[in-house]
């Protein structure tokens, strides 16, 4: 994939973009050194080879993630092919010496692993999240890609299809399109000026001697770096990356163009969206990572976001829909965007000049000195909170050292400390001129234009490849890949039903001095919201933000800035919050869940806020997609079909409001899980302490939809004159729930069928063999009455007939012919393998023994699954697939240009 769009970490589940410095350009690389800190849970070394190797013990859960960073991205590549950095990180994934793509991709799946890469103007990133016992096997993978890539023509002609179906993807959204075009004004003249996902004219004359020059120019262990976190031994593991890596020899690497920045002539990019709003972005050249005023930018763009800042302010008082402020940082610059939404039809000239009036007063002004320190602490404690992932926490280690060029996490934590009042404001009125910056207005419209260049991307009607899904594998990965054993299951959570009802699950972890608290009240609004009231438990959530009866907006928000928390109220509810300050935190959790303000002022606003955004919303191609999905799916008339409108909303009051928060949260129906620094009686008497008054009042409301029949066929197109490239789901109601042991059955096939990545029918089928689209899976939603199948892909006009077939043909597949043994012993590998993946950070604890309990689940529910899936037969997968699927059946929404054919 290419340049994410955020800052600081990245993982697996969000993307969240990083950026690289290069190394320096020289033919010697440093001497063999290794440092390891005073506990020995970190190992820094240097191989002879210049390799930089950075080892992390992590013991939360038995995974282990690897992230390896080539420092090579769009800024290096040629003159006229800026997509040859994200064309090379597609190859990596294809045929290297030793190991077939099509190896590549089943290991990944027998390990249930996780892996993708990205590439940014400065770096490409590899990583990998898989059950600590497979180290060596990603070890394996990484060296073996580091100097034994292929890069062959053959592979080349299949890739470039898939590539170019991002692409088409990508230039599909106008505010993509827009960000372009900013960057070229912003950067005009460096390697900065282009993004690196590349163009389709470039991938056109791209050949893989193009990439085979890249690869061998950059692609160098002494220009690259390697974090490794997880349930690992650090000195041994540091033996294994010698032994793999030690032996692949150092090159001299080109000298990187220097940049030479030009001076920003403002202009204004106008242009429409199918968004049902619009926006006003004001686009800034900021320090880059390396700089030292990187530390206050980032302080700056964090005070812009506070809930207290007058950027805020403006969507708090209704004078912009939203507002945001964030960072694309590079090695040696960034794009700051600070930016506002309006409604449909609504006066982005006055958006505007409100945004203008926000940057001007901060010019004229500076920021207040208690949301500079506000932000200061936010940024510290967030440096606590990545140790709750490994992933998380790999990654810090990689931006402090590879790309800020720095030791470790804790230097550039120190940078954030020594930031002033002064900094901060001096680089405000440095970089945040009116004169020096690219001003986006994006218009909701209806009516838009295909980018010119977007007709006929990639696919061949045939490769005739060979790429199997169960290719004999390398020696190395072939016998510790063969035995299939149930994985060590780390949770031991404590319940208890408090004497209110609510029900209180903790767990508690020591990997770092944090405390994470999540809850949810179990609802329907389809079926709560009385008939014309519905909106309202839209509405109420927005008003959360308002604090409490005790602490009104400004109050509430400075109390959790004093404890660096973060907060959000609602069905969905939760505080993550240092362990110093738990009780302190789980008080204004309790006080905005329990007593919401609730004003009228804000009521007004938010209703206002709500209508206007609706009544863009619903003419969005993205909404009328879904809306047109769900009605093929569900019978006419029900209660799940339920849709807010502008009128529902507008005829709302402030008492429909209260009294849908009065009947519908309850403790009684309400699931609190504690994952963290705190130990279960701790934890008992802090959520007695502010949720043990809360009481239930009459019966509890049904809140499970009735079940329903499987579906009639449907076929919806859904325009979008914006979009070179086809969105299609195709869909079917299952008619089983979550508790019927058939599911498991369908879970496997579905791993078969298109659910486990690389490693599946589909996939192979119409990415790797076709390149007819950039991807295509499928999968199954179970639920406590309704449960849903599901397809979904991207892909062009003129391919979708053919998408279309091999989708239908795989599901009659399934339906007609056992699956292979080793097939499903692949898709058995994957689901039981990766649980220690899927909770492998305190986060995906907490929310998968949340999503566990209220649904009515075991809360070792990934252990039950695993007992039936060791037993499960071809036979019973494909039993299953012909009972519950329906091909015939299956209801497909198409999103942009009318196929070809259908």
């Amino acid at each position: 994939m290419s340049r994410p769009f955020k800052t600081l970490a990245w993982s697996v589940m969000l993307g969240m973009g990083l950026v690289a410095t290069s190394l320096p350009a020289l033919a010697d690389a440093p001497a063999s050194q290794t440092v390891a800190n005073s506990d020995g849970k970190v190992l820094h070394a240097t191989l002879d080879n210049g390799l930089r190797v950075v080892i992390v013990r992590e013991t939360l859960s038995p995974m282990v993630t690897t992230q390896i960073t080539y420092l090579a991205g769009g800024y290096h590549t040629p003159d006229g092919f800026p997509g040859t950095a994200h064309a090379l990180e597609h190859m990596m994934f294809r045929d290297s010496q030793g190991m077939t793509g099509a190896q590549l991709n089943e290991m990944t799946g027998k390990m249930g692993a996780e892996n993708n890469a990205f590439t940014t103007n400065d770096a490409t990133q590899f990583y990998f999240v898989a059950p600590s016992n497979y180290l060596d096997i990603l070890l394996h993978i990484e060296s073996t890609r580091m100097e034994g890539a292929l890069l062959t023509q053959k592979d080349w002609e299949r890739e470039r299809g898939a590539i170019e179906q991002e692409v088409s993807r990508d230039i599909s959204d106008p505010g993509y399109l827009a960000f372009q075009k900013a960057e070229r004004i912003l950067y005009a003249g460096t390697g900065y000026a282009e993004d690196a996902l590349g163009t389709r004219p470039s991938f056109d004359k791209t050949t893989a001697t193009d990439l085979q020059t890249f690869y061998k120019d950059w692609y160098a262990p002494n220009n690259a770096l390697l974090v490794i976190v997880g349930d690992v031994d650090p000195q041994s593991t540091l033996a294994k990356v010698k032994d793999l890596f030690g032996k692949i020899p150092q090159r001299k690497l080109p000298e990187p163009a220097p940049l030479k920045l030009q001076p920003i002539k403002p202009e204004t990019i106008a242009t429409t969206t199918p968004q049902g709003t619009g926006s006003v972005q004001f686009l800034y050249r900021m320090p880059g990572m390396k700089e030292k005023d990187n530390a206050a930018a980032q302080v700056l763009l964090d005070v812009l976001n506070n809930a207290r800042s007058s950027l805020n302010a403006l969507a708090v008082q209704g004078k912009v829909l939203s507002a945001d402020a964030q960072l694309q940082p590079f090695s040696q610059g960034g794009v700051g965007v600070i930016e506002v939404g309006f409604p449909k039809g609504g006066d982005a000239k006055q958006a505007q000049a409100d945004l203008d009036g926000v940057i001007n007063a901060i010019l004229k002004n500076g920021v207040p000195a208690d949301l500079v320190e506000a932000s200061k602490q936010s940024e510290i404690a967030q440096a606590e909170f990545n140790k709750n992932s490994a992933v998380s926490l790999a990654s810090a280690w990689s931006q402090a050292i590879a790309w800020m060029g720095l030791g470790s996490p804790e230097e550039a934590e120190a940078q954030i400390r020594q930031v002033t009042v002064d900094d901060v404001n001096r680089v405000a009125r440095e970089y945040l001129k009116p004169d020096q910056r690219v001003t986006v207005v994006l218009t909701s419209d209806n009516n838009g234009q295909r980018p010119s260049d977007s007709a006929g991307f990639g696919g061949s009607e045939s490769f005739a490849g060979n790429d199997k899904l169960d290719a004999p594998l390398p020696a190395w990965a072939a016998e510790k890949l063969s035995k299939l054993e149930m994985p060590r299951w780390t949770l031991a959570p404590v319940q208890m039903t408090l004497d209110n009802g609510i029900h209180l699950i903790v767990q508690p972890e020591t990997i770092s001095k944090t405390v994470t608290v999540l809850g949810h009240v179990d609802n329907n609004a389809k079926l709560q919201e009385p008939a014309g009231q519905e909106g309202a438990a839209r509405l109420l959530t927005t008003l959360f933000d308002y604090g409490s009866t005790t602490l009104d907006r400004d109050a509430y928000h400075k109390a959790l800035d004093d404890i660096a928390a973060t907060e959000s109220g609602g069905t969905d509810f939760g505080v993550a919050v240092l362990s110093e300050h738990f009780d302190r935190g789980v008080q204004l959790l309790a006080d905005n869940e329990l007593h919401p303000a609730l004003p009228q002022q804000g009521f007004g606003v938010q209703q206002e806020t709500l209508a206007r955004t609706l009544a863009g919303e619903m003419q969005s191609p993205q909404y009328k997609m879904m809306k047109s999905l769900m009605e093929g799916l569900l019978p006419k008339g029900d209660a799940e079909l339920r849709r807010a409108t502008p009128d529902t909303v507008n005829k709302l009051t402030l008492q429909n409001v209260k009294d849908y928060y009065a009947k519908t949260y309850r403790p009684d129906l309400t699931t609190i899980v504690v994952v963290g620094n705190v130990t279960p009686e701790q934890a008992k008497a802090t959520v007695e302490r502010y949720f043990g008054q809360w009481k239930a009042v009459g019966p509890k409301p049904d809140v499970i939809s009735k079940p329903v029949p499987t579906n009639p066929a449907g076929y919806t197109v859904v325009e979008n004159p914006y979009a070179s490239q086809d969105q299609v789901l195709m869909g079917q109601m299952l008619e089983l729930n979550m508790h019927n042991p058939d599911r498991y059955a369908l879970q496997l096939g579905n791993d078969v069928l298109g659910g486990n990545g690389f490693a599946s029918r589909l996939m192979t089928d119409i990415r790797v063999k076709h390149g007819y689209a950039y991807g295509a899976g499928s999968g199954m939603r179970f639920d406590r009455s309704r449960s849903i199948f599901f397809v979904q892909y991207g892909s062009d006009p003129d391919k979708v007939a053919a998408v279309d077939g091999l989708v239908r043909q795989n599901l009659i597949d399934m339906q007609t012919t056992p699956v292979k043994d080793e097939e499903l012993t692949n898709a058995r590998q994957y689901e039981i393998r990766s649980i220690p993946v899927s909770v492998a950070s305190i986060d995906s604890i907490g929310r998968s023994l949340l999503n566990w309990a209220w649904h009515g689940e075991p809360l070792d529910q990934p252990m039950v699954a695993a007992e039936h899936f060791l037993t499960m037969t071809p036979e019973q997968v494909q039993a299953a697939f012909k009972k519950y699927l329906k091909p015939q059946n299956l209801t497909q929404v198409v999103q942009g240009p009318a196929p070809a054919k259908h």
